[in-house]
């Protein structure tokens, strides 16, 4: 007899894994089912915000940076200090993500590892979900379990998406990085509480490159849409600048994957599925930060879907999207429009990074990050950034700015 769950719950990263486990806390019976093993390629930024809303202790943290450093394409640096007891957290995904996993696991979410393969439908409409175990022989029967609800957090080529949702074409943004032993403190400038964000075309010609600390570890990434521009050459380039090279700093492991850039049209397919996650586009523009807004719409999916179940209502599953974007879709909107304007070149670029050096700037930057929310004080400090940006809109057209570099853009970079 095929076994029924109220929910499965497809891929476990920290949006998957924190839908399991909110629904298992709930009473409710879940699967979850991801593939292990697979790692995302990420700076692994958390702010202290996530810790509290989502019930994870501080020791998760594999260390805690104080400032960021921004660095122009003429070599500009420019350092934005957290603040007077702020900080980010920075996690390393190999370890986080597990840690999430086991934890809706220990709270009764019945965990599995294997690979979705389709849904298919019982003649009285009842979903039924087939995965592959790992380490199965090939030709084997796939495993089929019957659920009530589906929630697909499989990433941004979500196969459960392709399964139950209206084909939409994600515009996203290829991200590749090399995790590397840390070196010394103070080796050629680095810092290990500090995340260097390099604004350089050389090594991404639409996004950024990036150092981000991580304790004994160091992730070096960077991300593109370009088509033919290669990710891990410019990785290593970025290496050999930054004397981090293997000889110096050993690789860890290495990964890459796409990273959405905006959130989905549609989440749910009004009656028993529904995505979140980068499956439903939760990764802020500009910054590429994704954990945070992961966990946050995999906590709303789950809720809407119990909702959904509850009321037999399946139009409540469309509350995922609608409360998610409520709560962070201005700043989606923002963010979008900055990534648009600010890293079509270098020369915008350029003028970015020196628009960073105001500190209402970074006062008003470090707030919307601590409370994932735009900063709503000080009024005279935003009507100062808004005839800045205005200033540098003009100049930036009148010097050509606004034409992209490169004639290709939103195409796929190579890894």
């Amino acid at each position: 007899m095929t076994e029924m769950f109220d929910f499965v719950v497809v891929g476990g990263g920290p949006s998957g894994a924190t839908a399991a486990n909110d629904l298992a806390l709930a009473g409710h019976k879940v699967m979850l089912l991801d593939r292990m093993g697979r790692i995302k390629p990420c700076g692994g930024a958390v702010p202290p915000r996530l810790l509290k809303d989502f019930d994870v202790p501080i020791e998760q943290l594999c260390t805690t940076a104080n400032s960021a450093r921004m660095i122009s394409p003429a070599g500009r640096e420019v350092d934005m200090p957290v603040g007077e007891g702020g900080w980010v957290g920075m996690v390393d995904r190999d370890v986080f993500d597990e840690w999430l996993r086991a934890r809706a696991a220990k709270n009764g979410a019945d965990r599995r590892d294997g690979t979705f393969e389709g849904l298919e439908r019982e003649p009285d409409g009842t979903a039924v979900v087939t995965y592959r175990p790992k380490g199965a022989s090939r030709g084997s029967e796939p495993v089929r379990v019957m659920t009530k609800m589906l929630i697909g957090c499989d990433g941004c080529n979500s196969a459960v998406a392709r399964a139950a949702l209206p084909d939409e074409k994600l515009p996203f943004v290829a991200a590749y990085h090399e995790v590397v032993d840390s070196p010394p403190e103070g080796f050629k400038g680095f810092a290990g509480d500090r995340c260097d964000v390099f604004y350089q075309g050389k090594h991404s010609p639409d996004f950024y490159a990036w150092v981000f600390p991580h304790g004994s570890k160091t992730s070096i990434g960077t991300g593109s849409a370009v088509q033919g521009f290669e990710l891990r050459k410019a990785v290593g380039k970025l290496r050999e600048e930054l004397g981090m090279t293997e000889e110096t700093c050993k690789t860890v492991r290495v990964e890459g994957a796409p990273i959405p850039l905006r959130p989905r049209k549609k989440w749910d397919n009004g009656k028993d599925v529904v995505v979140a996650g980068d499956a439903a586009g939760c990764v802020a523009p500009a910054s590429g930060e994704g954990i945070f807004y992961a966990m946050t719409a995999g906590r709303e999916a789950a809720k809407a879907a119990a909702e959904a179940l509850a009321s037999g209502d399946p139009t409540k599953l469309g509350l995922a999207r609608k409360r998610f974007l409520k709560a962070h879709g201005t700043v989606f909107r923002v963010l979008g429009i900055m990534q648009w304007w600010w890293y079509r070149s270098d020369t915008m670029r350029e003028k970015f990074v020196k628009l960073c050096m105001d500190k209402d700037i970074q006062q008003l930057t470090w707030e919307a990050y601590m409370n994932k929310e735009l900063a709503r004080k000080k009024p005279l400090a935003h009507l100062k950034i808004f005839l800045k940006d205005s200033v540098q809109l003009i100049t930036g057209i009148l010097s050509g700015g606004g034409v992209r570099e490169g004639d290709s853009a939103g195409k796929r970079a190579q890894v």
